[in-house]
C-alpha cells in the first residue's frame, strides 16, 4: 500500500513524497530505518524552529497566558502519552529515535497512528521540552473542565482545598499522592500554582488524568457550600490541640492546606470546622505542605479502609 506524506522543510510544507505503509499502520520504506528514511525525505521531518506550529508549542511550555487562552496544556514521556485520554490529545510530536522505539511496543504504537504525529529533529525537540533528558515525544492536549458539583456529588467526599500554593513540585505531589489516597478532588484558590504548568504535569506522572480539581474566586463560597452539604473541613493550623489521628475522616471531609511560607489566611483558617496538628519530634515546627496533606489524605483512606467505608 502506498500513500503520500508531506515532507516540511526549512522553508515550509513541500511537495508531498510517496512512502509504503506497513500491515500495523507505520510508515516505513523496506529494509531501512525509520532514520534512514527520515533523512532521505520519506517521512515529513520538521526541522526548523521558525516553523509557527513549533513556535506555538515553545510559547505554550513557557507561559500560562498562553495555555488558558488556547485552552492547552502540554506533557511529555512515553508513559504521559500512553496515560493521555484520546479525547483530549490535540497534537503529537515524536523525534525518529522515539519513533523507533514505538516499534517494539505495538499498543503505543496503535495509539501513536490513531492520534496522528508529526516527527521533528532531536535538536529541534530539545528547544520544545521543558525537560533535561526527554523522551522525545511531546502531547498537546485539551485542557480538562469540571464543575463543582461534580467533586461533591458522591457519598462521603474525601477533597483537599489549596489556598495559594506556590511551589509546582507540591501541587503535582498532592495530586499523584491524593489518587493513591482515593481523594474526590482538589479545590484551588486562584492564586495557587497554574496546575497546567509542566513541572506541575510531570510530578503528577498522569494522576492530573484522573484526579478532577477547580480553580475558585472565592474559598470563603467554597466552604460555605462544603458545610451546606454536609462535609466537615479541617486546617492543619499551629493552634490545633487536636492530632490529626483523633478525629474521624469517615464522612464528608476537606482538608485545608495553605501557602508554603504563611500557611492558611486568618479568614480560610477561621472557616474551617476543626484544627488539627501533626506530632512533631525534634526541633522540627512545621512540614512541607505536600508532606502535610499527604499524612492527612493518608490518614482518611486508612480510616475507610478500615471501616469498608
Amino acid at each position: 500500500m502506498r500513500e503520500s506524506r508531506r515532507c516540511l522543510c526549512a522553508g515550509g510544507w513541500g511537495e508531498t513524497v510517496p512512502v509504503k505503509q506497513s500491515a500495523g499502520g507505520g510508515y516505513y520504506g523496506g529494509r531501512q530505518s525509520l532514520r534512514q528514511q527520515i533523512r532521505k525525505g520519506g517521512i515529513g521531518l520538521i526541522i526548523s524552529s521558525a516553523n509557527p506550529r513549533i513556535r506555538q508549542v515553545v510559547q505554550w511550555q513557557q507561559k500560562a497566558r498562553e495555555r488558558r487562552a488556547d485552552g492547552v496544556f502540554l506533557a511529555e514521556g512515553f508513559k504521559m502519552f500512553e496515560e493521555a485520554p484520546g479525547e483530549l490529545v490535540r497534537e503529537v510530536y515524536v523525534t525518529p529515535g522515539a519513533l523507533e522505539k514505538t516499534v517494539s511496543r505495538p499498543a503505543l504504537r496503535e495509539k501513536l497512528e490513531e492520534a496522528g504525529y508529526e516527527t521533528v529533529t532531536e535538536e529541534l525537540f530539545s528547544k520544545m521540552s521543558d525537560t533535561r533528558s526527554p523522551q522525545g515525544i511531546l502531547c498537546v492536549l485539551r485542557q480538562p473542565a469540571y464543575r463543582l458539583e461534580q467533586l461533591l456529588d458522591r457519598p462521603d467526599p474525601l477533597l483537599v482545598v489549596l489556598e495559594n500554593l506556590q511551589d509546582p513540585g507540591n501541587l503535582g505531589t498532592i495530586v499523584r499522592t491524593g489518587e493513591g489516597a482515593g481523594i474526590t478532588g482538589v479545590i484551588m484558590s486562584g492564586g495557587t500554582v497554574d496546575i497546567f504548568n509542566p513541572k506541575v504535569i510531570r510530578s503528577t506522572m498522569g494522576s492530573v488524568f484522573r484526579v478532577p480539581f477547580l480553580y475558585v474566586g472565592s474559598l470563603e463560597e467554597v466552604l460555605s457550600k462544603l458545610r451546606v452539604r454536609g462535609i466537615r473541613t479541617y486546617a492543619a493550623h499551629l493552634e490545633g490541640s487536636r492530632y490529626y489521628d483523633s478525629f474521624s475522616f469517615c464522612g464528608g471531609t476537606a482538608f485545608l492546606i495553605g501557602n508554603e511560607g504563611n500557611g492558611l489566611s486568618q479568614g480560610t483558617a477561621e472557616r474551617a470546622d476543626e484544627y488539627l496538628k501533626i506530632p512533631m519530634e525534634g526541633r522540627v515546627e512545621s512540614l512541607n505542605a505536600a508532606v502535610a496533606a499527604s499524612l492527612l489524605m493518608y490518614e482518611a483512606h486508612r480510616q475507610r479502609r478500615s471501616t469498608g467505608n
